[in-house]
């Protein structure tokens, strides 16, 4: 039986195992899947134990996503874009990594939602590695602009910088934002995490505009609440892109891509049984 895992810390609150555990299931696929915490300053001699165990490959989430882009000898062009990885592969001796975040997150936009990018105007809080997973296949959808704004400007720029190359995007402080409605704002600061709001203001929200939240709680995030008590048209948490990215990696793996939405749907159950665990 071929073993995989999630490895981050903290990694107890993960639903990736659930996750696989459904994917497995619905393809008919052989393997295990299992969350493992490693200390901060151990990433690399983690990941070596579990490739000498006989694992076939790894998910890796905060805070080692760099390390694993640094760790690994061959890399797809969404990891060398984003110098991050969130998909490992072991493989002859060596380690492939990709980065399927930002596809994820398209994704789920995209065929869960049905929301075009294309010419959208968009504004994306926040400038650290989750920013940098996401903004080249954002680019890649044509938008009309991407503002990414953060605390520390100089984040913002080095990063609107770097991908400048790929579409239309500039990097502001916070205190720079522009007070008038964008079509889609994505949160992916740390605020969610922590419970923290953010100081933005409510004119950047309209009752045509979309925000998403990269990431997910049972309850609504600080910056959803947020969103909804201005009238955002839609609130949506990053749920849907966890799974997708999943998907992603659980393709790379596999050579088979599991559908996505009843996952989903499951998981927003908490169905555990149906979801093959």
């Amino acid at each position: 039986m071929d073993r995989y895992a999630v490895i981050g810390n903290p990694i107890k609150h993960s639903k990736s195992p659930l996750i696989h555990a459904a994917f497995a299931k619905q393809t008919d696929q052989d393997l295990t899947y299992i969350a493992i915490e490693s200390p901060v300053n151990s990433f690399t001699g983690t990941i070596k134990d579990f490739e000498a165990a006989g694992g076939k490959g790894t998910n890796v989430t905060l805070p080692f996503k760099k390390e694993a882009f640094a760790l690994a000898d061959e890399h797809s062009d969404h990891a060398q874009q984003a110098q991050a990885a969130n998909t490992l592969v072991f493989k002859d001796g060596k380690i492939y990594a990709d980065n399927t975040d930002g596809p994820g997150l398209v994704q789920d936009l995209k065929c869960n939602h049905d929301y075009s990018l294309r010419q959208k105007h968009i504004l994306v809080l926040g400038a650290g590695g989750a920013t940098q997973g996401i903004l080249g296949p954002l680019l890649a959808q044509a938008p009309a602009h991407i503002f990414v704004a953060n605390r520390t400007p100089e984040k913002a720029f080095a990063l609107a910088e770097q991908f400048e190359m790929h579409g239309d995007i500039d990097g502001i402080g916070l205190n720079d934002i522009e007070k008038k409605p964008y079509d889609l704002i994505i949160n992916a600061t740390s605020a969610s995490v922590t419970g923290s709001a953010l100081d933005i203001p409510k004119e950047i929200i309209s009752e045509h505009t979309w925000c998403y939240d990269l990431f997910y709680a049972d309850e609504p995030t600080a910056f959803l609440t947020f969103a909804k008590q201005q009238g955002a048209k839609n609130c949506i948490d990053g749920l849907g892109m966890l799974v997708e990215q999943a998907a992603g990696a659980f393709y790379l793996w596999r050579g088979v891509y599991p559908e996505t939405k009843s996952v989903i749907a499951l998981l927003k159950t908490g169905n555990k049984q149906q979801l093959g665990t």
